[in-house]
C-alpha cells in the first residue's frame, strides 16, 4: 500500500517538498509500516515511536484543541440557541463559515507555539496569545 499506492500520490501532490501532514493519522505508527515510512522520511518522522517523539493529545501543540474547539464555542452560543436542533445548526453554520485564511493564520502561528513550548520545557501555554 505504501509503495504501491501513497508514494506515488504523495509525490504527485503540489506540496510534497515541503511540509506534509497526518493529523489524527495512527495507521503510519504500526510496527510493520513504520520501517517503510523512515525509509520514506528518514531522520523527520514525528510520531509516536519516531524520530522525533510527538505528544498526540498535546492541548498546546494540536490546532483543534488550542484553536477550532474555544472558536467555534465562542460563536455558537452568541444567540443562545434554546434546542438541541438550533445548537447543532450553529455548529454546523460556524463551522462551515471557518476561512481559509483563518486557517492560514493558525497554522502560521504553529512554528510560535511550537517555540515556546520548548522554551518552557513542555508547560502548558494556558497563557500566550499568539498573533501574526
Amino acid at each position: 500500500m505504501l509503495d504501491d499506492f501513497f508514494v506515488p500520490e504523495l509525490q504527485n501532490f503540489p506540496g510534497y517538498n515541503r511540509k506534509t501532514w497526518f493529523n489524527g493519522a495512527t495507521s503510519h505508527t504500526s510496527y510493520r509500516s513504520l520501517p517503510r515510512v523512515r525509509e520514506i522520511f528518514p531522520g523527520k518522522l514525528i510520531s509516536r515511536r519516531g524520530d522525533v517523539n510527538w505528544p498526540p493529545r498535546s492541548p498546546d501543540l494540536t490546532p483543534i484543541d488550542f484553536f477550532l474547539w474555544g472558536y467555534v464555542k465562542s460563536k455558537v452560543y452568541t444567540n443562545k440557541p434554546t434546542s438541541l436542533e438550533q445548537l447543532k445548526g450553529n455548529i454546523h453554520h460556524e463551522m462551515a463559515a471557518i476561512t481559509e485564511n483563518t486557517c492560514r493564520a493558525v497554522i502560521g502561528n504553529y512554528s510560535h507555539r511550537l517555540n515556546e513550548c520548548r522554551e518552557r520545557n513542555g508547560l502548558h501555554l494556558n497563557d500566550i496569545v499568539f498573533k501574526k
